[in-house]
């Protein structure tokens, strides 16, 4: 059974960061590319970020230079690193597996339930 489970959301200060954290299991990671989303209230799920299995990275323009996303095979973890953190930021931030995909918006195979971030004064 695959599973994705997003931790490390929470409430931080415009200009603040965060560090958000996919534990993945029932898959072999270096088989997919793995990624975020983000859905803001009353707005579409948007693309964040995907790290394919040979290490390629890809941001949304709206987080370039901000945001980087990494992962640690041996610990089966993909990490989101999010700073100079914007208002705009809140949502709820999705992580993501797809075997074939690796940018932009549309499906993919396999989807976290969330957490939670919250940018405000």
């Amino acid at each position: 059974q695959v599973q994705l489970v997003e931790s490390g959301g929470g409430m931080v200060q415009p200009g603040g960061s965060l560090r958000l954290s996919c534990a993945v299991s029932g898959l072999t990671l270096s088989n997919y590319a793995m990624g975020w989303f983000r859905q803001a209230p009353g707005k579409e799920r948007e693309f964040v970020a995907t790290i394919t299995w040979g290490g390629l990275t890809y941001y949304a323009a709206s987080v370039k230079g901000r945001f980087t996303i990494s992962r640690d095979v041996g610990k089966k973890t993909v990490y989101l690193q999010m700073n100079s953190l914007k208002p705009e930021g809140t949502a709820v931030y999705f992580c993501t597996a797809d075997r074939t995909r690796v940018n932009g918006p549309g499906p993919r195979d396999y989807w976290g339930q969330g957490t939670q971030v919250t940018v405000s004064s």
